[in-house]
């Protein structure tokens, strides 16, 4: 499986780094939960709704998630925001 980053998503990850050391790990670790598992693992999955339906959730923490989707028969994952909860930037 390949991790594909949108742009927004490769900001948030560059903010993480500089800013938050334990919240890039955490990050690591649900990015490797997401290859071995897309719909289940750490950080409470969840299905998105509404104009998100396609896209996935999980809690980074209590304020931020990671929002991403799955492509081609799990052969891409997309992951679009790191950042915040769902429509915040």
């Amino acid at each position: 499986m390949k991790l594909i980053f949108t742009p927004i998503a490769q900001e948030h990850g560059e903010y993480w780094k500089k800013n938050a050391p334990n919240i890039t790990n955490r990050i690591k670790k649900l990015l490797a939960d997401i290859l071995e598992h897309p719909y289940t693992g750490i950080g409470k999955p969840e299905p998105l709704k509404y104009e998100l339906a396609g896209k996935w959730s999980r809690r980074i923490n209590t304020e931020h998630r990671l929002i991403y989707s799955v492509h081609n028969d799990m052969i891409e994952i997309y992951i679009f925001s790191m950042k915040y909860h769902y429509s915040k930037k």
